[in-house]
C-alpha cells in the first residue's frame, strides 16, 4: 500500500488566529511636545495609535510621524474645552475600542511667578477649565470605548501634590493640577467591581517642552519612554496610582 500524504491542516479562514490583535491608544493631545513623544514611542512599541490634534486644517508633526507609520497612526481634531467638539469625536469613534485612554492637557498662565491673590478671573477660568474640567469631561465622555480591564490616564504633575507643596510658586498651574488630580480620584471612587479598570495619574517630571522651558531638568527622552514603560506596566492592575516617570508613587 503506497505511503498516505501527510494530512493537511483545515484552513479555517482565519490568518494568524493565534496572535493578538493590536493594541490601540487614545491619545488626547497629539500634536507636540509630550504627546507627540508619547505617540511616537507607542508606535515604535507596535500599537496603534489614534492621536488628536486641536485645528484640523494645520499640519503638525504629529502628521509626519503618521508618514513615518503609515496605517498605524489615525489623527482626529478635538478642542478638549469645546463640549461639542466632544461630543462629537466620540460619535467619530463610537464603536471602537482602546486599550488605553490617556488625555495629555495642559497650560500655564503667561506669568507663572504671580501669586494665586495676583490672577485675573478670566486666567483663572482658562487655566481651571483647560488643565481640570475638560479632560475630565473627556474622560468621563470616552470612557466607554474602553474595556473594563483596559486603562484610563491623564497627565497631571509633581506640582499637583498637595503634599510635596513646600516652595510655593507656580501657583495657580499647581492648584489645577491638584484639581485634576481630586477630580480623578472622585472618579475613581465612583467605579464599580465589574469595571475595575486600571488608572493612572501622571508626573512626568520637568521637562524642556514649550510649557516647562528651556531651564528644566529633564529633556523629552529622559522622560517620555520611561514614563511609557510606566503605563504599559500598570495595565492590568485595577485602581488609581498618582505615579512619576520612574514609576515611583507622588504623595497626593
Amino acid at each position: 500500500m503506497a505511503p498516505q500524504s501527510p494530512t493537511k491542516p483545515k484552513n479555517t479562514g482565519i490568518a494568524n488566529a493565534d496572535i493578538s490583535p493590536t493594541p490601540s491608544i487614545l491619545l488626547i493631545g497629539a500634536s507636540r511636545g509630550l504627546g507627540l513623544a508619547m505617540a511616537q514611542e507607542f508606535l515604535q512599541k507596535g500599537w496603534h495609535v489614534t492621536g488628536t490634534v486641536r485645528d484640523r486644517h494645520n499640519r503638525t508633526q504629529l502628521h509626519d510621524l503618521a508618514g513615518q507609520f503609515p496605517g498605524k497612526l489615525d489623527i482626529e481634531f478635538i478642542d478638549i474645552c469645546d463640549q461639542q467638539q466632544i461630543n462629537d469625536l466620540h460619535h467619530r469613534l463610537a464603536g471602537k475600542r482602546f486599550d488605553i485612554l490617556f488625555v495629555n492637557a495642559g497650560t500655564s498662565n503667561r506669568d507663572p511667578s504671580q501669586t494665586i491673590g495676583e490672577i485675573t478671573t478670566d486666567e483663572f477660568i482658562h487655566l481651571m477649565v483647560t488643565n481640570a474640567l475638560s479632560p475630565m469631561r473627556v474622560v468621563e465622555t470616552f470612557q466607554d470605548l474602553v474595556p473594563g480591564d483596559g486603562m484610563i490616564g491623564v497627565m497631571s504633575s509633581g506640582q499637583g501634590s498637595i503634599a510635596n507643596n513646600e516652595t510655593g510658586q507656580r501657583e495657580l498651574y499647581r492648584g489645577t493640577k491638584a484639581a485634576l488630580n481630586m477630580y480623578m480620584r472622585s472618579f475613581a471612587a465612583r467605579q464599580t467591581a465589574i469595571n475595575s479598570r486600571a488608572m493612572v495619574v501622571m508626573a512626568p517630571g520637568w521637562v524642556k517642552t514649550e510649557l516647562g522651558g528651556p531651564n528644566a531638568r529633564l529633556t523629552i527622552d529622559e522622560s517620555i519612554p520611561s514614563l511609557v514603560n510606566v503605563l504599559l506596566a500598570k495595565q492590568g492592575k485595577p485602581g488609581l496610582e498618582y505615579l512619576d516617570y520612574l514609576g515611583k508613587t507622588v504623595p497626593w
